[in-house]
């Protein structure tokens, strides 16, 4: 459907959608996607909210998500990101890549033995929930609530995640007091993360303390859901396309760069964003009215054959790869995005080094979800291989952080 939406000119359309809803334009070329990403002015994610849906004022979730970073326009969001930016910077993420790398061996470790898993439970779910909690400080002991109230926030349309509308709001309110009573903590006794990090009081200016736990709930739900989502679908290209797979595991530090970005388009992981006009616009020759629903296709953007050769290949050496899968700039451009790669690249190397002949083993079990590209459950097998029996890494503190070293301890024995 949207493929023919995209194919036929100019590729903007009115869609009606009865008593639903006031009838939005579908935007599905991807050079349409970015001129309405990157005009803040013009196209606001705040008027309307993100979401195709229309905002329900009197949903204390439809409020609630009112005021995070991915529904803010400028100047409110510029600040917002500014501040957040801290915990993003280059450093601050490579700081990351031993722990993640020690974490990527654990989770194989757990798996490599029995010949077979499940890829979404047991693979590609742990990474990226590893990482956010690293870098938010969050107790092991509680990371496996965090995997659970995220998927009941995303998975609302899904009666096999989520039972009832009464289920998904007491997700969002324990994920939401769960980062105030960790907020507060940090103030007491700080510590080498985010939490503590955008707590302080930077050139005058810091978090308070709602704006703090709108940033948690987005970056719980976007650092775990998408990531995870792009890992299985990326998987899922492979299996598709096994020459790909053959090219890959001879030598992934050579495709590593290309092969993550790929990865990211195959799957797009969020199928669309919505904005609302600010202004009368022109876009790609239609007339857009002020006020007017304009919702961004992602997945069809993605594979637009005006912007990629042969898009439905899944293609690790795709270059230039100029997909919307992180955003495609503009002021919303995916905070995470560095994260992500890091996190694909070594998930799949790992992957490629100790389950080479991985295969699919099964049906795939997407989820219900017009927003989210999620798949619940990917049955693997391969021929099992030794544990490598790895030891964790145990971060060293604070001062290990401040002072320029990795910020852990341990060994990795591979």
């Amino acid at each position: 459907m949207l493929e023919r939406l995209r194919e036929t000119d100019p590729g903007i359309h009115w869609i009606d959608e009865g008593d639903r809803g006031p009838g939005f334009w579908a935007v599905t070329r991807l050079e349409h996607l970015k001129e309405v990403n990157r005009n803040a002015e013009a196209f606001s994610s705040n008027r309307g909210g993100t979401q195709l849906t229309e905002r329900n004022h009197a949903d204390a979730i439809d409020e609630f998500k009112n005021d995070t970073m991915l529904t803010l326009d400028p100047p409110r969001h510029t600040r917002y990101r500014r501040i957040v930016s801290r915990g993003f910077t280059p450093r601050m993420i490579n700081l990351l890549e031993d722990y993640l790398l020690n974490r990527t061996d654990m989770i194989i470790d757990r798996v490599s033995e029995q010949g077979h898993a499940d890829f979404v439970n047991d693979l590609s779910a742990e990474l990226p929930l590893q990482a956010i909690a690293e870098m938010m400080g969050i107790p092991l002991e509680d990371r496996s609530k965090i995997f659970d109230w995220t998927n009941a926030m995303i998975g609302g349309d899904d009666p096999d995640v989520v039972a009832s509308r009464e289920d998904l709001i007491a997700s969002s309110m324990e994920l939401f007091a769960y980062s105030n009573a960790l907020q507060k903590e940090r103030r007491d006794k700080p510590a080498d993360d985010i939490i503590t990090l955008l707590s302080a009081d930077i050139d005058g200016e810091k978090l308070s303390e709602t704006e703090f736990d709108m940033f948690f709930l987005l970056l719980c739900v976007a650092g775990n859901e998408t990531t995870r989502n792009s890992m299985t679908h990326g998987m899922h290209g492979f299996f598709q396309f096994p020459d790909q797979w053959d090219k890959y595991r001879s030598d992934p530090d050579r495709y590593a760069a290309t092969m993550a970005d790929e990865v990211v388009r195959w799957a797009t992981p969020v199928l669309h964003f919505r904005r609302q006009a600010m202004r009368d616009y022109e876009l790609g020759g239609v007339e857009i009215k002020e006020d007017d629903k304009v919702v961004m296709w992602h997945i069809a953007a993605n594979r637009d054959p005006r912007a990629f050769d042969d898009p439905w290949r899944f293609d690790i050496e795709r270059t230039p790869n100029d997909h919307i899968g992180f955003g495609g700039g503009g002021p919303h451009f995916c905070l995470g995005a560095n994260l992500a790669r890091m996190e694909i690249r070594l998930m799949f190397k790992g992957i490629a080094e100790r389950l080479p002949d991985i295969r699919l083993a099964g049906d795939l079990d997407y989820l219900r979800s017009n927003f989210i590209g999620g798949v619940k459950k990917m049955p693997v097998e391969f021929t099992p291989t030794p544990s490598t029996h790895t030891t964790p890494l145990q971060r060293l503190g604070a001062a290990a952080g401040a002072s320029g070293t990795t910020g852990y301890g341990g060994s990795v024995d591979r």
